[in-house]
């Protein structure tokens, strides 16, 4: 027979998992808080841009010769179809931030939000 779990072990095993619970929320509000909108959607095929779209135009646009279909609505992007047998891409979600991606393998194809404001200096050269 198993003993119950005394009340020290249990208090301490949830102060553990409230613990790392509060830590994942301070890490997602300092990754994400101050980061920029992006403004344009960067499609590449084997490395090399094919296509740019404002996300501030909403549509549907065949990528790849139509083996993907990019939306773009209300400032986001996100691939809607994939003619790749795990569809991984379009389990990706929706994109709006600057520097993120989506990544079809099988299609060598990449979706980059670039863009975005920026309120400070990115380099000096002096």
């Amino acid at each position: 027979m198993s003993r119950p779990k005394s009340g020290k072990t249990l208090t301490a095993d949830l102060s553990v998992i409230l613990g790392l619970l509060l830590l994942a929320g301070i890490l997602y509000l300092l990754l994400n808080v101050n980061r920029p909108e992006g403004g344009v959607a960067v499609v590449r095929v084997n490395g090399v841009v094919t296509e740019r779209h404002p996300l501030n135009v909403d549509g549907s646009f065949p990528l790849n010769g139509g083996s993907n279909i990019l939306v773009i609505q209300d400032g986001q992007a996100w691939l809607s179809e994939a003619d790749c047998p795990d569809k991984l891409c379009v389990k990706q979600g929706r994109i709006h931030y600057s520097g993120q991606i989506i990544t079809c393998l099988p299609n060598r194809l990449t979706v980059t939000v670039e863009g975005g404001e920026s309120d400070g200096v990115d380099l000096v050269v002096g």
